[in-house]
């Protein structure tokens, strides 16, 4: 039986396998084994967040979005959001939520050519992709940042480590280069991994790893890497099926 190593927290794990294809899906329990072995845990900060009076905020993850459920009068305050995830979220908790792109750099693209009147706040993970506060303020926009979710690392989980380890077929989807990272540093080396990541970045502490194959979502989306595990399944959920008729 072929394996899926989901390592992202159990929330967003749970949801990605919710958007994984019905044919997929309806076989899940059959053709593959799912294991949930987080790499990254999130912990908001707890802290105050002081924004000022007319100041829109910057959303590049639905984990901000959560972690800023504390600030009361965001009913009033535009939210630019990466991603249709974050957006979503950031329109049920009450933000105007308005979508920027998939990536950083399609959303500060965006608001450079918007060029809102308002002053900015990115709240954001300690650890963060894309300078955006930064590269805005430098393109002439107000803009600051906000650290509001902390992130830790993981280990494997013993139960990951020994489908790693077993002469089974594991599919690793990953989404950000720090965890592709974490997983590189920790992954038994003999693996029969089929690795998927979700750009070029996430892609690229992975290469130093052994592995059946390699695979690069053409978009930074969560369908995209849903469509591409959905693939590799059923290509070894049917080779699995040929071995046993034989």
């Amino acid at each position: 039986m072929a394996g899926l190593l989901l390592t992202r927290p159990h929330d967003a794990a749970r949801r990605f396998v919710a958007l994984l294809p019905t044919t997929l899906t309806a076989g899940l329990t059959a053709g593959l084994q799912v294991i949930y072995a987080p790499l990254i845990s999130v912990q908001p900060l707890g802290d105050d967040i002081p924004l000022h009076s007319g100041e829109s905020v910057i959303f590049t993850s639905s984990n901000a979005v959560s972690a800023a459920a504390g600030v009361a009068d965001c009913s009033a305050r535009t939210a630019y959001c990466l991603g249709h995830r974050t957006c979503q979220q950031a329109a049920e908790a009450g933000w105007r939520a308005q979508i920027c792109g998939k990536t950083a750099d399609a959303l500060v693209a965006d608001l450079l050519q918007r060029r809102p009147c308002e002053p900015l706040m990115h709240l954001r993970g300690r650890h963060a992709r894309g300078c955006i506060a930064e590269r805005l303020s430098a393109a002439g926009l107000t803009c600051r940042e906000q650290n509001i979710y902390h992130q830790p690392l993981l280990a494997l989980t013993d139960e990951a480590k020994s489908a790693l380890s077993a002469s089974q077929d594991v599919i690793v989807p990953l989404f950000s280069p720090r965890t592709a990272r974490q997983f590189a540093d920790q992954c038994p080396a003999g693996a029969r991994i089929h690795l998927i990541a979700m750009s070029e970045a996430v892609a690229d502490p992975l290469k130093s790893l052994k592995y059946k194959d390699l695979r690069i979502c053409s978009e930074p989306d969560a369908q995209s890497m849903a469509q591409l595990v959905h693939d590799v399944a059923v290509q070894l959920i049917r080779v699995e099926s040929d071995k046993t008729a034989q």
